[in-house]
Protein backbone atom coordinates (compact mmCIF):
# COMPACT_ATOMS: atom_id res chain seq x y z
CA UNK A 1 0.00 0.00 0.00
CA UNK A 2 1.25 3.41 -1.11
CA UNK A 3 0.25 6.98 0.11
CA UNK A 4 1.38 10.10 0.32
CA UNK A 5 1.16 12.08 3.63
CA UNK A 6 0.58 15.78 2.99
CA UNK A 7 1.57 18.45 5.47
CA UNK A 8 -0.89 21.30 7.55
CA UNK A 9 -0.39 24.62 8.42
CA UNK A 10 -1.65 26.36 11.83
CA UNK A 11 -4.03 29.48 11.33
CA UNK A 12 -3.33 31.06 14.85
CA UNK A 13 -1.08 29.26 17.91
CA UNK A 14 -1.91 30.51 21.21
CA UNK A 15 0.42 29.42 23.90
CA UNK A 16 -2.31 29.68 26.97
CA UNK A 17 -0.75 27.76 30.01
CA UNK A 18 2.45 25.92 31.25
CA UNK A 19 0.78 22.33 32.35
CA UNK A 20 1.65 20.27 35.15
CA UNK A 21 2.80 16.92 33.02
CA UNK A 22 5.65 19.81 31.56
CA UNK A 23 2.94 20.93 28.17
CA UNK A 24 1.69 23.82 27.33
CA UNK A 25 -2.34 24.39 26.72
CA UNK A 26 -2.46 25.43 23.53
CA UNK A 27 -5.22 26.38 20.90
CA UNK A 28 -5.01 26.33 17.11
CA UNK A 29 -6.79 25.79 13.86
CA UNK A 30 -5.29 22.96 12.19
CA UNK A 31 -5.48 22.98 8.09
CA UNK A 32 -4.10 20.36 5.76
CA UNK A 33 -2.06 21.38 2.94
CA UNK A 34 -1.58 19.25 0.08
CA UNK A 35 0.93 21.38 -1.52
CA UNK A 36 3.82 19.32 0.19
CA UNK A 37 3.82 15.59 0.95
CA UNK A 38 5.73 12.43 1.90
CA UNK A 39 5.33 8.96 0.16
CA UNK A 40 5.03 6.20 2.67
CA UNK A 41 4.81 2.60 1.44
CA UNK A 42 4.33 -0.71 3.45
CA UNK A 43 3.99 -3.75 2.79
CA UNK A 44 3.86 -6.98 4.80
CA UNK A 45 6.15 -10.05 4.41
CA UNK A 46 8.02 -11.34 0.85
CA UNK A 47 5.44 -8.93 -0.72
CA UNK A 48 6.30 -6.91 -3.92
CA UNK A 49 7.60 -3.22 -3.31
CA UNK A 50 6.70 -0.68 -6.23
CA UNK A 51 9.17 1.89 -4.69
CA UNK A 52 12.14 0.62 -3.25
CA UNK A 53 13.71 0.02 -6.60
CA UNK A 54 13.35 3.61 -7.22
CA UNK A 55 14.73 5.24 -3.83
CA UNK A 56 17.56 2.92 -4.33
CA UNK A 57 18.50 4.38 -7.13
CA UNK A 58 17.60 7.45 -6.15
CA UNK A 59 19.31 8.15 -3.59
CA UNK A 60 21.49 4.73 -2.94
CA UNK A 61 23.95 5.68 -5.80
CA UNK A 62 27.17 7.53 -6.13
CA UNK A 63 27.73 8.30 -2.78
CA UNK A 64 31.16 8.53 -0.67
CA UNK A 65 32.26 5.40 0.06
CA UNK A 66 32.28 6.46 3.88
CA UNK A 67 28.71 7.00 3.98
CA UNK A 68 27.07 3.92 2.64
CA UNK A 69 23.94 3.40 0.81
CA UNK A 70 22.52 1.25 3.54
CA UNK A 71 22.88 2.20 7.18
CA UNK A 72 21.91 -0.20 9.40
CA UNK A 73 23.09 1.23 12.81
CA UNK A 74 24.55 3.97 11.34
CA UNK A 75 25.50 7.46 12.24
CA UNK A 76 23.39 9.74 13.83
CA UNK A 77 22.33 12.65 15.93
CA UNK A 78 25.51 14.83 16.81
CA UNK A 79 27.75 12.35 15.14
CA UNK A 80 25.35 13.04 11.91
CA UNK A 81 25.92 16.25 12.13
CA UNK A 82 30.06 16.75 12.31
CA UNK A 83 29.63 14.13 8.94
CA UNK A 84 27.59 13.81 6.25
CA UNK A 85 24.57 12.43 6.48
CA UNK A 86 23.46 9.51 4.30
CA UNK A 87 20.91 10.39 2.00
CA UNK A 88 19.71 6.46 2.22
CA UNK A 89 19.35 4.67 5.57
CA UNK A 90 17.83 1.34 6.83
CA UNK A 91 16.92 -0.50 10.16
CA UNK A 92 15.40 -3.76 10.80
CA UNK A 93 14.26 -4.75 14.62
CA UNK A 94 16.41 -7.13 16.34
CA UNK A 95 12.99 -9.79 16.19
CA UNK A 96 13.30 -8.94 12.62
CA UNK A 97 9.23 -7.94 12.36
CA UNK A 98 10.42 -4.29 11.29
CA UNK A 99 12.56 -3.39 8.27
CA UNK A 100 12.48 0.40 7.51
CA UNK A 101 14.27 2.18 4.88
CA UNK A 102 14.03 5.74 4.32
CA UNK A 103 15.46 8.28 1.88
CA UNK A 104 16.25 12.07 1.67
CA UNK A 105 18.11 13.78 -0.51
CA UNK A 106 19.28 16.42 2.36
CA UNK A 107 20.06 13.25 4.02
CA UNK A 108 18.98 11.31 7.12
CA UNK A 109 20.56 12.29 10.65
CA UNK A 110 18.17 9.97 12.37
CA UNK A 111 17.54 6.72 13.71
CA UNK A 112 15.16 4.65 11.19
CA UNK A 113 13.99 2.49 13.76
CA UNK A 114 12.77 5.60 16.28
CA UNK A 115 11.02 7.23 13.18
CA UNK A 116 7.95 7.87 14.08
CA UNK A 117 6.14 5.43 11.15
CA UNK A 118 7.91 2.71 12.88
CA UNK A 119 6.91 3.53 16.57
CA UNK A 120 2.80 3.55 14.95
CA UNK A 121 4.10 -0.07 14.28
CA UNK A 122 5.38 -0.63 17.66
CA UNK A 123 2.32 1.11 19.31
CA UNK A 124 -0.07 -0.84 17.30
CA UNK A 125 2.08 -4.13 17.87
CA UNK A 126 1.56 -3.94 21.76
CA UNK A 127 -2.14 -4.48 20.82
CA UNK A 128 -2.48 -6.94 18.26
CA UNK A 129 -0.62 -9.46 16.05
CA UNK A 130 0.50 -7.44 13.63
CA UNK A 131 2.73 -9.64 10.61
CA UNK A 132 6.24 -8.81 9.74
CA UNK A 133 6.07 -5.56 7.51
CA UNK A 134 8.66 -3.08 5.56
CA UNK A 135 8.22 0.58 5.55
CA UNK A 136 9.79 2.87 2.66
CA UNK A 137 9.54 6.60 3.29
CA UNK A 138 10.85 9.12 0.90
CA UNK A 139 11.14 12.49 3.35
CA UNK A 140 9.88 15.23 0.50
CA UNK A 141 8.32 17.67 2.88
CA UNK A 142 11.04 19.73 5.30
CA UNK A 143 12.04 18.68 8.58
CA UNK A 144 11.75 21.56 11.81
CA UNK A 145 9.33 23.39 9.56
CA UNK A 146 6.43 23.15 11.68
CA UNK A 147 4.56 21.56 9.32
CA UNK A 148 4.13 18.76 11.02
CA UNK A 149 5.75 16.21 8.09
CA UNK A 150 6.83 13.58 10.45
CA UNK A 151 3.66 13.42 12.24
CA UNK A 152 1.54 12.88 8.87
CA UNK A 153 3.62 10.03 8.34
CA UNK A 154 3.08 8.14 11.58
CA UNK A 155 -1.26 8.86 11.62
CA UNK A 156 -0.58 7.56 7.57
CA UNK A 157 1.05 4.37 9.16
CA UNK A 158 -1.48 3.91 11.54
CA UNK A 159 -4.21 4.07 9.22
CA UNK A 160 -2.77 1.96 6.53
CA UNK A 161 -2.24 -0.69 9.07
CA UNK A 162 -5.27 -0.71 10.06
CA UNK A 163 -6.72 -1.25 6.95
CA UNK A 164 -4.05 -3.69 5.89
CA UNK A 165 -4.18 -5.88 8.99
CA UNK A 166 -7.74 -5.84 9.00
CA UNK A 167 -7.63 -4.44 12.90
CA UNK A 168 -10.97 -2.29 12.68
CA UNK A 169 -10.07 0.17 14.29
CA UNK A 170 -12.15 3.36 14.12
CA UNK A 171 -11.19 7.09 13.50
CA UNK A 172 -11.39 8.19 17.30
CA UNK A 173 -9.70 4.84 18.26
CA UNK A 174 -6.86 5.74 15.71
CA UNK A 175 -6.49 9.41 16.93
CA UNK A 176 -5.57 7.72 20.60
CA UNK A 177 -2.62 6.22 18.76
CA UNK A 178 -1.55 8.88 17.21
CA UNK A 179 -1.88 11.20 20.44
CA UNK A 180 0.60 8.77 22.16
CA UNK A 181 2.74 9.33 19.23
CA UNK A 182 2.69 13.40 18.89
CA UNK A 183 0.60 16.37 19.91
CA UNK A 184 -0.13 16.58 15.89
CA UNK A 185 -0.42 13.32 15.11
CA UNK A 186 -4.32 13.06 15.64
CA UNK A 187 -5.19 16.01 13.42
CA UNK A 188 -3.64 13.79 10.40
CA UNK A 189 -6.01 10.86 11.02
CA UNK A 190 -8.91 13.14 10.26
CA UNK A 191 -6.66 15.57 7.78
CA UNK A 192 -9.34 18.31 7.19
CA UNK A 193 -9.58 21.55 9.49
CA UNK A 194 -9.99 21.04 12.85
CA UNK A 195 -9.66 23.42 16.32
CA UNK A 196 -6.94 21.58 18.13
CA UNK A 197 -6.76 22.40 22.19
CA UNK A 198 -4.94 21.04 24.94
CA UNK A 199 -1.29 19.75 23.59
CA UNK A 200 -3.05 19.69 20.26
CA UNK A 201 -4.95 16.34 20.57
CA UNK A 202 -8.44 17.62 21.54
CA UNK A 203 -9.97 18.21 18.66
CA UNK A 204 -13.38 19.61 17.23
CA UNK A 205 -14.43 20.19 14.07
CA UNK A 206 -14.09 24.37 12.76
CA UNK A 207 -17.71 25.17 11.96
CA UNK A 208 -16.99 28.11 10.07
CA UNK A 209 -16.57 28.92 6.61
CA UNK A 210 -13.59 30.42 5.61
CA UNK A 211 -13.75 30.94 2.15
CA UNK A 212 -9.72 29.50 1.49
CA UNK A 213 -9.77 27.71 -1.50
CA UNK A 214 -12.53 29.75 -3.65
CA UNK A 215 -11.67 33.13 -2.35
CA UNK A 216 -7.89 32.80 -1.47
CA UNK A 217 -4.65 31.32 -2.91
CA UNK A 218 -2.60 29.81 -0.34
CA UNK A 219 1.36 29.73 -0.80
CA UNK A 220 3.67 27.94 1.45
CA UNK A 221 7.71 28.61 1.91
CA UNK A 222 9.87 26.40 3.47
CA UNK A 223 13.29 28.46 3.50
CA UNK A 224 16.63 26.49 2.47
CA UNK A 225 18.92 25.27 5.18
CA UNK A 226 16.62 26.89 8.68
CA UNK A 227 15.01 24.24 10.79
CA UNK A 228 13.63 24.80 14.26
CA UNK A 229 13.74 22.67 16.99
CA UNK A 230 10.27 22.72 19.05
CA UNK A 231 12.90 23.37 22.19
CA UNK A 232 14.37 26.62 20.86
CA UNK A 233 10.53 27.81 19.32
CA UNK A 234 9.39 27.46 23.57
CA UNK A 235 12.60 29.04 24.69
CA UNK A 236 11.42 32.51 26.05
CA UNK A 237 7.57 31.47 25.52
CA UNK A 238 5.39 33.30 28.11
CA UNK A 239 1.76 31.80 27.70
CA UNK A 240 -0.90 33.95 27.97
CA UNK A 241 -4.70 34.18 26.46
CA UNK A 242 -5.25 36.00 23.92
CA UNK A 243 -6.05 39.87 23.16
CA UNK A 244 -8.74 38.53 20.79
CA UNK A 245 -9.88 34.62 20.73
CA UNK A 246 -9.18 32.52 18.61
CA UNK A 247 -12.73 31.36 17.28
CA UNK A 248 -13.49 35.11 17.60
CA UNK A 249 -10.79 36.20 15.13
CA UNK A 250 -11.41 33.87 12.59
CA UNK A 251 -15.03 34.48 12.15
CA UNK A 252 -13.68 37.99 11.19
CA UNK A 253 -13.00 38.64 7.82
CA UNK A 254 -9.53 37.81 6.57
CA UNK A 255 -8.98 40.85 5.45
CA UNK A 256 -8.85 41.89 9.75
CA UNK A 257 -6.38 38.93 10.74
CA UNK A 258 -3.30 40.43 10.40
CA UNK A 259 -2.34 41.47 13.78
CA UNK A 260 -5.57 39.40 15.73
CA UNK A 261 -4.62 36.37 14.30
CA UNK A 262 -1.02 35.31 16.14
CA UNK A 263 1.45 32.78 16.54
CA UNK A 264 2.70 32.70 20.19
CA UNK A 265 6.27 31.62 18.53
CA UNK A 266 6.79 34.06 16.48
CA UNK A 267 8.11 36.16 18.88
CA UNK A 268 10.67 33.47 19.63
CA UNK A 269 11.95 32.18 16.73
CA UNK A 270 11.97 35.41 15.00
CA UNK A 271 14.62 37.02 17.26
CA UNK A 272 17.01 33.76 16.69
CA UNK A 273 16.69 33.67 13.14
CA UNK A 274 15.39 37.36 12.02
CA UNK A 275 15.78 36.32 8.47
CA UNK A 276 11.85 34.24 8.82
CA UNK A 277 10.32 38.19 10.05
CA UNK A 278 11.89 39.35 6.91
CA UNK A 279 10.47 37.02 5.10
CA UNK A 280 6.89 37.85 6.50
CA UNK A 281 7.44 41.20 5.65
CA UNK A 282 8.67 40.50 2.24
CA UNK A 283 4.93 38.31 1.72
CA UNK A 284 2.80 41.82 2.53
CA UNK A 285 4.95 43.46 0.51
CA UNK A 286 4.02 41.20 -2.26
CA UNK A 287 0.54 41.74 -1.84
CA UNK A 288 -0.62 38.92 0.65
CA UNK A 289 -3.75 39.46 2.40
CA UNK A 290 -2.02 37.57 5.62
CA UNK A 291 0.94 36.00 6.02
CA UNK A 292 2.07 33.86 9.34
CA UNK A 293 4.25 31.42 10.40
CA UNK A 294 3.30 27.92 10.92
CA UNK A 295 3.77 25.59 13.80
CA UNK A 296 6.89 26.14 15.39
CA UNK A 297 9.00 25.68 12.77
CA UNK A 298 10.64 27.79 9.54
CA UNK A 299 7.70 27.38 7.14
CA UNK A 300 5.36 30.86 6.61
CA UNK A 301 2.67 30.75 4.75
CA UNK A 302 0.39 33.57 2.80
CA UNK A 303 -2.77 34.25 1.82
CA UNK A 304 -3.29 36.10 -1.94
CA UNK A 305 -6.84 36.78 -2.57
CA UNK A 306 -7.66 35.58 -6.27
Amino acid sequence: MITTPNVKINLGLNILRKREDGFHDLETLFVPYFGLHDTLEIITGDDYSRTSAALFAKYGDGLPATQGSVQPEGVFGVEAQEAVAPKLVQGISEDGSLMITIARAEGVDWDPLKDLTAKAYYILAEDFKLPPVKIFLEKTSPVGAGLGGGSADAAFALKMLNEMCELALTEQQLAQYAARLGSDCAFFIYNRPLFGEGRGEILTDCGLELGLTDKFELQVLTPAGIAVSTKDAYAGIKPHLPEVPLREALARPIEEWDGILVNDFEETVFAKYPELAAIKRSLYDSGAVYASMSGSGSALFALYRR
